[in-house]
């Protein structure tokens, strides 16, 4: 077996520390040198040695210390009174109730007024329609006068009558009924011993209404009483026209 020459130098094993930090002292230090497997603790930097000065075995090296960090301190809240929280809890409960009670009343009114716009809206576009019917009808009750109501002119007539009918529309003003101006429109005047009231005792032109709503007043003569009736008797106390007061 041949021998080794002794110059031969051993194998080293190089291990680099590059920690900044400086797990002994806690210092910063420069970056890590090389250090050689075997040789003895503390010869760094020495004469005759071969590991440059920083660099110490890795055995001694544990792991670095983490940063103190700093404790986070969480503010204490203070605890809320149970009756703080319920009177708020019924406060808001208070105001929410108000708050729909006005949004349902503004509701239903809208609701009234919307339906009372519809209403009246078809109510003006009947009347306006009665209102062109009626020049025809007039038409036809003289054609039916004169006896020219006959064939297929009367169908077409029965069929506007009908129209009348389906909305609402009603004549009125017949001999014998007691005058009214707001119905009547009084175009002859006379007088006679038989009425006791104003009285229409001529239509000339029937009038229309539908509902309480006149389209068109009755054309009448109107007779008078010819005597008129006597003036109701006047309360105790109360003075009538032309008498003398009492001196």
């Amino acid at each position: 077996m041949t021998d080794r020459p002794q110059d031969e130098e051993t194998p080293r094993v190089v291990i680099r520390d590059k920690r900044r930090i400086d797990p002994t002292s806690g210092q910063v230090r420069e970056p890590a040198g090389e250090t050689v497997m075997g040789s003895p603790a503390g010869t760094a930097g020495r004469p005759g040695s071969t590991a440059t000065p920083g660099e110490q075995m890795s055995e001694q090296n544990g792991p670095a210390p983490e940063p103190d960090q700093p404790d986070v301190v969480t503010p204490e809240v203070p605890d809320t009174p149970a009756e703080l929280v319920g009177d708020d809890t019924a406060r808001q409960l208070a105001e929410r109730t108000e708050d729909l009670q006005r949004v349902t009343a503004e509701y239903a009114n809208y609701r009234r007024r919307v339906d009372r716009d519809r209403v009246a809206v078809v109510d003006q576009a009947a009347e306006r329609f009665a209102g062109q019917l009626i020049p025809i009808v007039d038409d036809i009750e003289r054609a039916r006068e004169h006896g020219d109501l006959t064939g297929a002119f009367k169908v077409v007539a029965d069929r506007v009558l009908g129209l009348l009918d389906g909305l609402g529309v009603v004549t009125f003003g017949a001999p014998g009924d007691a005058f009214d101006p707001a119905l009547h429109e009084a175009v002859l005047h006379d007088t006679s011993a038989d009425v006791q009231v104003p009285t229409a005792t001529t239509v000339l032109r029937p009038g229309f209404r539908r509902g309480d709503r006149v389209l068109r007043t009755a054309m009448v003569g109107v007779t008078d009483p010819e005597s008129p009736a006597p003036a109701a008797p006047a309360a105790d106390g109360e003075q009538q026209p032309g008498d003398t007061p009492a001196g």
